[in-house]
């Protein structure tokens, strides 16, 4: 057995003990989690891309697996229904052929519908219906226990830390094979195809949507398209962008200046990447993540000042609630089956914890804890609608802010694991 299998079995055996304490905590003798199914585009017979559900993907790592069926109960083997029909149209699913298969007692069937369950009183997690849950004679998604399976998805074990180190590894692949087709002078859609042959997955397989944006499209936080021709002027790259590897996410920013970039903007970018270095060397157990955010802002405020883009103090620059223009988004959020994972906006005891009112887009509200895994993602954007709002300042360099605006935005992303020996950081630092 490999060091890998090793860590996946050890995984599962955490996992199930962990599951025995939460069903008996309330009062369940088991629990059917649905992987869950595809959209179908309304008038049509096509599907969406699909992504199984959090908690299937936890224990199998399989995140393509649709209509399949997980039956967890303490003491015995789990159950895997997969959904294999007999099929000419499309390849049925099949399991890899690795040492965790065995763990589980794997049905095939061709119905997508649940399978009975056993005499007892059971729960059933995902995107299912109260009549469907009814009809099994269980109950559908009770909050209690869903909170708690949660949170044991919160802290990572040593498997999981090496999952997402090795996604980390892979989409670093598709960075560097990006940038490369950015100085080759490529369009997006260029960008993005040389992503995708970097990190060798399709694009349905991906944690989430890449974000590829030439210029000014860098100050569109979720840009959401790929321009098939280069632009006039190659000035910056901003490519947010991952990969899954055994289910687990990697979610990686970086932004690159281009030959046609105003001299001002390498400078800005070295400064928000000290910037993110800074955050990280700070994080621990015990560290209030809000506390970091808020951090992120006093250090955006004194680059702001340090470049010349407001004439006033930090502490001014601070108050006056600028910096928010500039970076409207939080500071990171827990990473692990899903990008933005679980249990991020509770607070130790499992209560709500919701973010600051200044801050409301923050995802992650809680103290820090060894075995969590964070992105680090400061950015400083030029983003016309959030700055109008504050075009009264008269300490706002606008000459050179607006000098900025066709550069769209700057962020700096990292995957790091908390430990009590300080911050491992999962992203290698390759440009």
């Amino acid at each position: 057995m490999t060091e890998s299998e090793r860590q996946q079995h050890d995984h599962l055996d955490v996992l199930m003990q962990a599951y025995t304490e939460a069903l008996a905590a309330h009062g369940v003798d088991g629990v059917l989690l649905y992987s869950g199914r595809p959209a179908r585009h309304f008038g049509d017979d096509q599907d969406t891309s699909f992504a199984a559900y959090g908690h299937f993907v936890h224990w199998t790592g399989q995140a393509q697996l649709a209509h399949s069926w997980l039956l967890i109960r303490p003491g015995v083997q789990p159950t895997l229904t997969l959904h294999a029909p007999a099929d000419f149209w499309h390849l049925p699913a099949r399991l890899p052929e690795e040492p965790w298969v065995e763990r589980f007692r794997v049905e095939a069937r061709e119905s997508p519908e649940p399978p009975p369950l056993p005499p007892g009183r059971f729960a059933v997690l995902g995107d299912v219906t109260n009549d469907l849950a009814q009809a099994l004679g269980a109950e559908a998604n009770p909050p209690g226990l869903v909170a708690a399976l949660d949170e044991l998805r919160v802290r990572k074990s040593d498997y999981e830390v090496s999952c997402l180190r090795e996604a980390n590894r892979r989409a670093m692949a598709g960075h560097r094979a990006a940038r490369e087709a950015f100085e080759a002078g490529g369009a997006e859609f260029d960008i993005q195809l040389a992503y995708l042959s970097g990190v060798r997955q399709r694009e349905s397989e991906l944690p989430y949507p890449n974000i590829v944006g030439l210029n000014a499209h860098g100050g569109v936080l979720h840009y959401q398209h790929y321009d098939t021709a280069p632009p006039a002027a190659r000035r910056s790259l901003l490519v947010d962008a991952g990969r899954r590897y055994r289910g687990y996410c990697a979610d990686i920013t970086r932004t690159w200046a281009g030959g046609d970039a105003t001299p001002e903007f390498a400078p800005l970018i070295e400064g928000v990447t000290a910037l993110q270095q800074r955050l990280i060397t700070d994080l621990a157990p015990g560290v209030s993540y809000v506390a970091l955010h808020e951090r992120m802002h006093e250090g955006l405020a004194a680059l702001l000042v340090a470049h010349g883009l407001v004439d006033a103090s930090a502490e001014a620059v601070l108050a006056s609630g600028l910096t928010r223009a500039f970076c409207p988004h939080g500071l990171g959020h827990l990473l692990g089956v899903q990008v933005h994972d679980v249990g991020g906006r509770v607070d130790a005891r499992g209560q709500p914890q919701p973010p600051p009112a200044e801050h409301p887009v923050l995802r992650l509200t809680r103290e820090l804890e060894a075995g969590m895994v964070v992105t680090m993602e400061p950015g400083l954007y030029i983003i016309p609608m959030l700055l109008e709002a504050h075009r009264h300042r008269p300490e706002v360099n606008w000459g050179r802010v607006e000098h900025l605006a066709d550069h769209g935005g700057i962020r700096i992303e990292d995957n790091v694991l908390v430990t009590a020996d300080g911050p491992d950081n999962l992203t290698p630092r390759e440009h």
